[in-house]
This record gives structure tokens, sequence and C-alpha cells, in this order.
């Protein structure tokens, strides 16, 4: 045997015990660990129930970081997450990390939701400092799901599986959200799994649908194209609205067959319209961040036999800001090939001015909250007039969404905006309704116009 090696008879049964119970990464305790915790102070407490809290701790956006700066950062800022946590947790608690960027933690004196929830915020303020990777420095949150014993499940894996829902939920609302289990949370959540079943159900089925709204140029409010939306009608839920069911897909990991479903529906669509009009369709964040959302977007229209020059895909900036890297390189392989991208909800976001130079875009969308106080409020107007100016000089195309009235479209046309689209224009319809809109309006307008 070389000098440093070791047999399996130098390893004591105690080393062992504690190997088994160690996360090898930061020397905290493991999920066995926490198990004989909890266990051992419930026995404790058996014959007076008191209350005790666990809890669990996921990173917020820590895969990006990790691909970015690669593994060796990501461990190091694991090892300084388990530094901070057990340095700042109260005497008698424990904490452990449960692999990858997940912590839990034991609070033997935490007895109901408010202590919870004032624990959780101390240690989301912990971790919201600054993390050292030597030449950078690295920011974070962390989301927090907390479980109350015995109110939350008496037995190890029940509390477990409370404080996981609890976690769920918080990541559903955001970054650095912090949520105490209760039955009315367990409620919601059940709703959302049977919503989420039924709707890949609707998606195996083709039961989801695409709507189609006109888009028209504000100049002579001639049909230019049309916005594809998601419609989603039940047979025992009724119509779901798709600003539930399309995040739902997102939070689910289904978004992307989700989406080539409708956009396959809405290229057959756009393959009976004339050709000079263009389809409009929104990519998702979860989509921006696959490098295969070019291939499978162009592959889709390939099938359907659909012009790429046709289709103009809508992003939105908060989807573009969660791995700008990856987007931009999607943004430039599907302009390449001839479809072309507009910024949507326009003046909404954190950073749209930055996005505009950082990106290459074919158009911008105004956001309806701008729209739609335009004629009672000069802040909106002059908003609206400087993104117009600013879009011309850039050589970008306009969009105003949600025009509700005719003394919107009016101040629009006044401003100079080039195409809008709302109710005021026509509200979304599926394709035979679509078809036959084009007939009464789009068809007849031009044949007047040819013929005078």
């Amino acid at each position: 045997m070389k000098s440093g090696e070791y047999s399996d008879t130098d390893v004591s049964p105690s080393d062992l015990h504690a190997m088994a119970y160690t996360d090898p990464l930061t020397g905290l305790g493991n999920t066995y660990r926490l198990r004989d915790k909890v266990r051992q102070l419930a026995a404790e407490r058996a014959e007076d129930p008191a209350p005790f809290a666990v809890g669990i701790a996921n990173l917020d956006g820590f895969k990006p970081i990790n691909d970015l700066f690669g593994p060796q950062a990501g461990d190091e800022i694991l090892c300084q997450v388990a530094h901070r946590l057990k340095a700042c947790i109260p005497d008698g608690a424990t904490v452990t990390r449960h692999g990858g960027d997940e912590f839990a933690f034991l609070f033997p004196l935490v007895f109901e939701r408010k202590g919870a929830e004032k624990i959780g915020q101390m240690l989301r303020e912990v971790l919201s400092a600054p993390f050292d990777l030597g030449d950078r420095n690295v920011r974070l949150s962390a989301s927090f799901g907390l479980a109350i014993y015995p109110f939350a499940g008496e037995e190890f894996a029940d509390l477990l599986k409370s404080a996981d829902t609890a976690l769920y939920r918080s990541k559903r609302r955001g970054r650095g959200q912090i949520t105490v289990y209760s039955q009315e949370i367990a409620q919601e959540m059940k709703r959302a799994t049977h919503l989420e079943q039924a709707l890949r159900n609707a998606i195996m089925a083709n039961e989801v649908d695409v709507h189609f709204q006109p888009i028209v140029s504000l100049r002579n409010d001639m049909v230019v194209g049309f916005e594809a939306l998601a419609r989603w009608c039940d047979a025992d839920l009724g119509y779901v609205s798709p600003a539930v069911f399309v995040p739902l897909a997102e939070e689910r990991g289904f978004i992307d067959t989700l989406s080539e479903t409708l956009l396959r529906k809405a290229a057959e669509a756009a393959l009976s319209w004339p050709k000079e009009l263009f389809l409009s369709f929104n990519l998702s964040s979860a989509q921006l961040m696959d490098p295969k959302t070019s291939l499978t977007t162009l592959a889709i229209l390939n099938r359907v036999g659909l012009d790429p020059r046709r289709l103009e895909l809508e992003i939105t900036e908060t989807a573009v800001m969660t791995d700008a890297a990856t987007a931009q390189k999607i943004v430039a392989e599907l302009r390449g090939a001839g479809v072309r991208v507009s910024l949507d909800d326009f003046g909404t976001g954190q950073s749209s001015l930055g996005r505009l130079r950082d990106f290459t875009f074919d158009k911008v969308k105004i956001d309806r909250a701008f729209v739609s106080r335009i004629s009672d409020d000069r802040v909106s107007e002059h908003i609206i007039k400087a993104i117009v100016a600013m879009c011309e000089g850039l050589d970008l195309e306009v969009v105003a969404e949600g025009i509700e009235d005719f003394s919107e479209a009016l101040k629009l046309k006044a401003l100079g905006c080039g195409m809008g689209q709302g109710y005021f224009y026509g509200k979304p319809a599926d394709a035979v309704a679509t078809m036959r809109f084009l007939a009464e309006r789009y068809m007849r307008v031009e044949a007047e116009a040819a013929y005078g």
C-alpha cells in the first residue's frame, strides 16, 4: 500500500457514520442528519407536542451562474452559502444541504407562522449580500418554504413534503419569496396540479386553440397582419385564461410542447391569408433559454410551408433578461432566416434602451399601459411621442397595443405611430371567423382601392 492511502480497516464505524450523514462539499449535514434530528425532536415532545419548524431554501437563478462561471465557481458559492447559514441560524437550530442548490433547516424554537416568516426574512437578507469569486462579485436571491409541526405533518417525510409545497408556491410568486405551509396553499397547489394535467391532456388531444387579433396600419386602417393568441376552453373547467395556463406551462416545463402546437396551428391558418399579411407569435422566456428554439421554429415553418419572412416573433424584455447571451443567439439565427423579431411590452421593463442597443429588433410594441392613458394623461402622451421618435431614428417599426376607442387611434396617428391593434380594430377570433373578417373587410377594401 502506498504512503497516504487507507484501507477499509483504517476507517472506524464512527467515521463511516459521520461520512454517511455529511455533505462532502460544504461539510454540513445531509438529509439523513435532518431526518434524525426531526425524529429525535418529535420523540422528545411526544408527551406535549410543542410545535417546531422545518424549512427549505432554494437559490434563485443559480444554474445560469453555474453555467456561466463554471462548476468550480458554483461550488465556491455553495460553500459560502453554507458558511453564512451556519453562522446566522439561532442556537439549537440545524442547517443541512440536500444536494444541488437546496438547503434545509430545523428550528426547534419557531412555533408559528409569523416566527417562521421572520426567520425566513433574516436568512433571505443574509444571502442577498454579494458572493466573492475573487475577480468578480455575484448576487443571488433565495426562495423559502417552511412548515410547522405537527400542523403540516407529524412524520419527517410529510413535513418535508409540506415545506417543499410551500417552496414551490414561493417559486411561482417570483424570486426571494417566503411561504409558510397552510391548508389553503395545499389546496391551491392541488388545483394547479389538476389544471396542469387537464392542460397536458388538452395539448395531446389538440384542444388548445389559436385566435387571431388584427394588426392595422394606422395610416389607412388596413390590416397588415394578425397576432396569434392561445385560447383554451375545457369541458369541465370552462374557459381558462392564457394568463393562467401559459405561465403554468412555463413553470411545469412543457411550454415548448404547447408553443410548438400553437405555432403549427397558427402557421397553417396563415397559409390561407393573403401572402402580404404577416403572422405575429409570442415566444416564452423558457424558449429564449433553449438553444434549439430557432431550429425547432424553422422546422415547423418548413413542414407547414409558411415563408419565414411572414413570421414575426414577439419577445418581452423580461424574457430576454433571463439568459441574454442565449436569447441573442436565438434572435440572430431567426433573423438570419428571414423571421422578424419585435420587442413586446416596451416601456415596462427595467432597461429597455439597453436592450435596443444590444439586440437587433425589427419592431417595438408600445405597452397598453401607456396607450390606455394617452387621451387624458400628458405624461403617457409624451412617452409615446418619445418612443415613436426614437424608433424612427433607429429605423424600427412601432405598434401600439390595446387601442380601445377612436380618440386613442386618432391621437396615435397624430403622434406618427405606424401600426396598432386592440378591440377598436378587432377582437381575437378563431381561424374561421378570421377568414370571414378578411373576406368582409380586407379583400373588399383592397378591391375598392384597385378599381377606384
